[in-house]
């Protein structure tokens, strides 16, 4: 069999292009397939079954209530676009900013001092509608401010929060290394004393919100302790580099990056006094890792509310696809998950809020979350049908999201592993050496 050549096909590429019949735009989704309303009009929350929204104060309920609104006016309309170009769109940032929520539980210097049931529901609130928003306020507030709150002096607290919490200027936070990733306490990137600051040497990656971020929170290893330090750096610094990371199928809207770090100069009053070794790190991680699990919540709470909605409008076999049996124990299968995922996540605040949240605690919260949060995004997938693959339909897009959140701020894995120290009290993140001949 003969196929034209290249040129050919060239040829009968602009020959076709002549016609109305090729070429032509997509159909809006709404004309295309009519029968069901696509994510970009927001379906209304139906999956707090068991009424979590009682157990909240009535500030937390109003954070709720303003995030969610934003969220499905000014965002809900334009993901699928960004979502697809993965482009970050920067004219929701002052929309963002004016909720008042970066910072989050830090009090003082323009930050709200929310409690952290609050920042948990607004977090899960920007995840409802778009994981990738939620990410990058996560990474803004819950990293990057969360770190020169906790650990950062007087005067950095003075000179950086404000501006951050009323995100003028953009925070990212940079501690994972290309060979360094649950194993990030053994990274490479070095600092070396020299008069009047520091030399910074070294590469970063999967750095959120890098690649247009004003102030960099960096972690190195000191050569003269060997212990890790943190360090504000600017985005203008000479020897400074980041690059997008592309080709990702999820959270496609967070702008991850690679960093380079070549003879970065940081001056002694940008080293944060109060990152001294990776415990110090661990502080942080600790509470973000809160609100990291309850992303995957506002995650599977959209989904949930995509699929109540779809499964009444759209019809088969002459029925609303909500009136047979099977989709309607899925429907309440995904139900269950989410009351007991929401339930734990409250739970984790309820410990952090007493002072006896522990890592363990932490980290089962985050793995156990994800992993009934992948069940119930494919139990959503399921329901969709031939729209489950479709980002207008927001299910898709979600299944997608979910996985590097299932990845990040630790491995389920990794987490499991924490947990097991903590209530065993063995460390089994290093396996036992292994022997050259066999002792048999």
């Amino acid at each position: 069999m003969k196929f034209p050549s290249s040129k050919a096909q060239g040829d009968m590429y602009k020959e076709a292009k002549r016609s109305s019949y090729f070429d032509l735009p997509a159909l809006d989704v709404s004309i295309a397939f009519p029968q069901a309303t696509p994510a970009s009009i927001f379906p209304p929350c139906a999956s707090d079954y068991y009424q979590f929204d009682d157990l909240l104060t009535p500030d937390e309920k109003e954070t709720r209530q303003k995030v969610r609104k934003c969220m499905e006016k000014e965002v809900a309309p334009i993901m699928a676009k960004y979502w697809e170009k993965a482009e970050f769109p920067f004219e929701v940032v002052p929309k963002l900013g004016a909720l008042c929520i970066a910072g989050s539980t830090l009090k003082g210097y323009g930050c709200p001092g929310l409690s952290i049931t609050a920042s948990a529901v607004a977090t899960a609130e920007l995840a409802r509608v778009d994981a990738s928003c939620s990410t990058f306020i996560l990474v803004h507030s819950s990293l990057a401010m969360l770190t020169i709150g906790m650990c950062g002096s007087e005067s950095q607290k003075q000179k950086y929060l404000p501006s951050l919490a009323k995100l003028d200027t953009i925070g990212c936070w940079a501690l994972t290394e290309p060979d360094y990733g649950s194993d990030a306490s053994a990274l490479r990137t070095t600092a070396t004393k020299v008069a009047g600051g520091w030399i910074l040497e070294g590469q970063k990656r999967w750095i959120g919100n890098s690649t247009f971020a004003d102030i960099l929170v960096v972690f190195a290893r000191n050569t003269t302790t060997n212990q890790i330090n943190g360090f504000i750096v600017k985005k203008d610094a000479p020897g400074l580099q980041a690059t997008k990371i592309e080709n990702k199928i999820g959270l496609r809207i967070v702008q991850n990056g690679d960093i380079l770090l070549k003879k970065v100069f940081v001056p002694d009053e940008d080293r944060l006094s109060g990152v001294n070794s990776f415990q110090d790190t661990n502080k942080v991680l600790a509470i973000s890792r809160v609100m990291v699990a309850w992303q995957p919540i506002g995650i599977v709470m959209g989904v949930y509310d995509m699929c109540h909605r779809y499964l009444k409008e759209r019809k088969q076999f002459g029925a609303p696809l909500a009136a047979f049996q099977i989709n309607q124990q899925k429907l309440v299968q995904m139900l269950s998950n989410i009351q007991a995922m929401i339930l734990i996540g409250w739970r984790l605040c309820k410990l952090y809020e007493s002072g006896t949240l522990t890592p363990g605690r932490a980290s089962m919260g985050k793995s156990w979350i994800t992993l009934r949060a992948r069940e119930t995004v494919s139990l959503g997938r399921e329901l969709l049908g031939g729209n489950g693959i479709l980002a207008d339909f927001l299910v898709a897009k979600a299944f997608c999201d979910l996985e590097p959140i299932y990845t990040y701020e630790g491995t389920y894995d990794i987490n499991t592993l924490v947990t097991g120290r903590e209530i065993t009290g063995i460390s089994s993140f290093k396996p036992a050496a292994v022997r050259q001949q066999s002792r048999l």
